[in-house]
């Protein structure tokens, strides 16, 4: 029987979504089954392009079925919905990076698009994606990598109201073969922000010059040079700070990503690796007979489990996301920050266990092993996502605002929001729900009661420990401090999806326990930091804990586990 917390092909039945969307999820996963695991893992080791993939998109209308817009839309059934975005993110992690990775930089380049008020661009932009083509996202560059205040790329006047844009591109996604690229540059006859546009480009015009894939990958991320590239007016997508936001507020649609992704690799890891295990015989024992094996595998579990679970959670935030409600601007770093590097962590527990098997060519887990590492360093690096969940800190622990409770959302309704978010600031101002009734509603949980006497414990840290003003300007310190909120925002949603799921309470018992002796070690390495206060180590000595112990609780979590070897294998 499958277990119902993981994706597994065999038994998927979307039956939330629309007769359509299920159609379309089901045939991309019989799409990778059929091609098997040989096919799957010999194009990742050969570096194949992604050409038949991109032609199966193309003739089932994957992408422009996904990614237009209703505003936009030719036919029934467009629309831009992150519950089913989020469902496909999942599969094509399930099956390989490189897939997600190309339609990843298609949504990516789409945002600067969707956001823009010009119309012929828009029109062009769902012609393409009608005709099977991918996008890309212009905005980094060799020198300067993601800071666009400083890019390089000139769009010098032609006197005819258009541009001639001369400059180089680096780390561009489906650069080799993008029907339009979202280019970010600035003019040269204006200073200051005002002076930002984005425009669209071909990457088949003459004056676009691939120069290279800068990865060794099926994943072509390339550098690109434009000379002299014409830049019409019907191709000028924003100019001045609306270029800026627009620029950020992609970066918002497009993080969100990561974190499914990520679950769907480590869901095809763990059916390998649970299998392997139970099924290698050592001193005349399974391997999973062992104790340390058992702990490992059932940790690996259930944070797994709390990846989806904070993300499907996230889903509704983002669905339900407007003007006056912009709680999404803090889950959405969440998922990027603190759901891949608990993907980093879900592979190392297994990997500990599968050990020189991890890295035998004829596995999946040989590739999800090197792949999960690159989610945590796209679109922002976990440092720079967790300094920017900080600006959310004070206003999410000490001051809620009064909202009405966000339903599951996986209604097929278009999610129009995501391309009208506005400027891209006033982060400090955003307000959030109370945290504290999710734990109540969980208190008689035995680790979720321990974990809420932490999550208490730093409210008062910031209440009256918090970092002086010295200390602020100490990242170091800060990102110590950015852990510890993480976590509590982290077991929020977790708790709130287990609310409206039915989570079994022993998996939530399990996964709490997990997440106390994670708080436990960040509040140890807080207290370790050269800048800490005597009152500050005091707090973080005092905010460890030891979780709840339950060895028959443990025993009912691993028999889920065990269940899974042998459940899923992929065709050969």
């Amino acid at each position: 029987m499958a277990d119902p917390l993981l994706f597994n092909p065999h038994a998927y039945d979307p039956a939330h979504f629309d007769p359509e969307t299920r159609r379309l999820l089901r045939a991309t996963i019989d799409w990778f089954e059929d091609r098997g695991k040989r096919r799957l893992i010999e194009d990742y080791r050969s570096r194949a392009w992604l050409g038949d993939f991109l032609a199966f998109a193309s003739k089932e209308g994957l992408f422009a079925t996904f990614l237009t817009p209703a505003s936009a839309a030719s036919r029934d059934g467009q629309r831009w919905d992150t519950a089913r975005i989020a469902a496909l993110n999942e599969i094509f992690g399930f099956y390989g990076l490189d897939y997600w990775y190309a339609w990843q930089v298609t949504i990516l380049g789409l945002g600067p698009v969707w956001q823009s008020g010009n119309a012929a661009a828009r029109s062009r932009a769902a012609e393409l994606l009608a005709q099977g083509e991918v996008f890309a996202f212009g905005l980094s560059e060799k020198a300067h990598g993601a800071d666009i205040y400083s890019t390089d790329m000139l769009l010098e006047p032609d006197g005819d109201g258009g541009f001639l844009a001369t400059g180089s591109k680096y780390y561009i996604g489906n650069g080799n073969a993008a029907g339009l690229v979202s280019v970010f540059g600035r003019r040269t006859d204006v200073e200051g922000p005002d002076g930002y546009v984005f425009f669209a480009a071909d990457s088949r015009h003459g004056a676009y010059h691939l120069v290279k894939n800068v990865v060794d990958s099926s994943k072509y991320v390339s550098e690109f040079r434009l000379d002299g590239y014409p830049v019409a007016p019907d191709d000028v997508l924003h100019t001045g700070r609306a270029a800026f936001d627009a620029a950020l507020n992609t970066v918002n649609v497009g993080k969100f990503n990561l974190c499914t992704a990520s679950i769907g690799i480590c869901e095809h890891a763990m059916y390998e690796a649970v299998t392997h295990a139970h099924t290698r015989i050592l001193y005349g024992r399974p391997v999973t007979a062992f104790p340390h094996v058992r702990r490992e595998l059932a940790d690996a579990y259930v944070r797994l489990v709390g990846m989806k679970l904070f993300s499907d959670r996230a889903v509704d935030y983002f669905r339900s996301a407007g003007p006056d409600d912009r709680r999404y601007l803090l889950f959405n770093p969440m998922t990027k920050m603190k759901v891949t590097t608990e993907g980093e962590r879900v592979i190392d527990l297994m990997w500990d266990v599968v050990a020189a098997k991890g890295f035998e060519k004829d596995t999946y887990f040989a590739q999800a092993a090197v792949e999960i590492r690159g989610l945590p360093k796209l679109e922002g690096t976990v440092h720079v996502n967790l300094a920017l969940i900080l600006k959310f800190m004070r206003n999410h622990l000490l001051d809620p605002a009064g909202y009405e409770p966000v339903a599951t959302r996986t209604d097929a309704a278009d999610d129009a929001f995501l391309f009208r978010q506005g400027p891209a600031r006033g982060l400090g101002s955003v307000r959030f729900h109370d945290w504290r009734p999710a734990f109540d509603a969980c208190a008689e949980v035995p680790n979720v009661a321990r974990f809420r006497e932490q999550a208490d414990a730093l409210c008062d840290f910031v209440a009256h420990t918090a970092p002086d003003d010295e200390q602020s300007r100490d990242l170091d310190f800060l990102l110590s401090v950015g852990q510890l909120f993480a976590l509590v925002v982290h077991g929020q949603l977790i708790l709130e999806q287990a609310r409206l799921t039915g989570l079994d309470e022993d998996v939530l018992d399990e996964l709490f326990s997990v997440l106390v002796r994670d708080f436990s070690a960040n509040a140890v390495e807080l207290h370790g930091k050269d800048s800490a206060t005597e009152a500050q180590q005091n707090w973080a000595m005092a905010a460890v804990r030891r979780p709840v112990v339950d060895d028959a609780r443990s025993a009912r979590v691993w028999e889920r586990v065990e269940a899974l070897a042998g459940a899923y294998e992929m065709a050969p």
